[in-house]
């Protein structure tokens, strides 16, 4: 059973990675519109609410999908100056129970409030108030789109802390501090030269 699950974890683990990739060309996207936007309003002073709306909407992109993808690369925000403390496994207990009874529950009716918004926005058309702006429901679906993400990632996260708890897999964090170790000896090694 564990070993399906794990399968299951490094399929979440590959769409949060691809989505991730595919999100930062949104990003160059927003700067060459902020970019475009920026100067057809001082230089040819005109300008349009349209293409403002599309920058926040890509914003918002970029937020919300990647917020999966900041999840499996474990660059999210944490409250690191009190599990320190702890021993690895009392941290990794920590994160099971956080996952369990505040993450999942928290994205998941994230995501079905967010689902109800982006029906109701779609089944009335809802477009800006602002005169050229843009229709409302593409911005919408994002929300419980992202929130979906990270509720797979939360799953694939939980599966991978249960495995770690079982011995099943090494911990991927201690990679991360070994790296770490390696580049500080090297930089300590390349001054002392």
């Amino acid at each position: 059973m564990m070993k399906l699950l794990l399968k299951l974890s490094r399929a979440i683990d590959w769409l949060n990675e691809q989505v991730g990739h595919l999100v930062y060309w949104l990003v160059l996207a927003a700067v060459l519109i902020s970019s475009a936007n920026a100067t057809s309003r001082y230089v040819l002073n005109k300008t349009s609410n349209g293409w403002l709306e599309m920058q926040w909407y890509l914003f918002a992109a970029i937020f919300l999908l990647c917020s999966g993808y900041t999840f499996l690369h474990n660059e999210h925000i944490r409250i690191d100056v009190v599990s320190q403390r702890f021993s690895r496994r009392t941290r990794i207990w920590i994160d099971i129970f956080g996952t369990i009874f505040f993450m999942l529950p928290m994205t998941t009716f994230i995501m079905v409030l967010g689902w109800s918004m982006f029906k109701e926005a779609y089944l009335v058309h809802e477009v800006s108030a602002d005169p050229g702006g843009l229709v409302r429901w593409p911005v919408k679906l994002l929300v419980p789109a992202g929130f979906f993400l990270l509720t797979l990632q939360g799953v694939s996260e939980l599966i991978n802390r249960v495995a770690l708890i079982l011995g099943l897999m090494p911990d991927p964090l201690e990679k991360h501090v070994e790296a770490a170790l390696e580049m500080v000896k090297d930089e300590v090694g390349k001054g002392t030269e």
